[in-house]
């Protein structure tokens, strides 16, 4: 989660300390559209798994909690779709 949240931070570089964890990135516009694919980049290369856009929803990128539970969790990333790109 470290990853994640460097990243957010290094795109919005107002941002002060930590970003809680059941905090909604979209809402609070930490994740726009601009960085969306960038975010499921990073997602994928964390979790050396691929996503497969047509088998998610907004919600599962909407909080750390949810992305954790969704992505970066055996039994998610399990479910998360295709193998890792090259």
């Amino acid at each position: 989660m470290e990853r994640i949240a460097a990243w957010l931070h290094e795109k919005n570089p107002g941002l002060d300390g930590p970003i809680e964890t059941d905090e909604d990135l979209i809402e609070a516009r930490l994740i726009d559209s601009m960085d969306f694919l960038e975010f499921v980049d990073l997602l994928e290369d964390i979790s050396g798994t691929g996503i497969d856009l047509q088998e998610v929803t907004i919600d599962d990128f909407r909080t750390l909690d949810r992305v954790r539970q969704r992505f970066l969790s055996s039994s998610g990333a399990a479910a998360g779709g295709a193998p890792a790109r090259d």
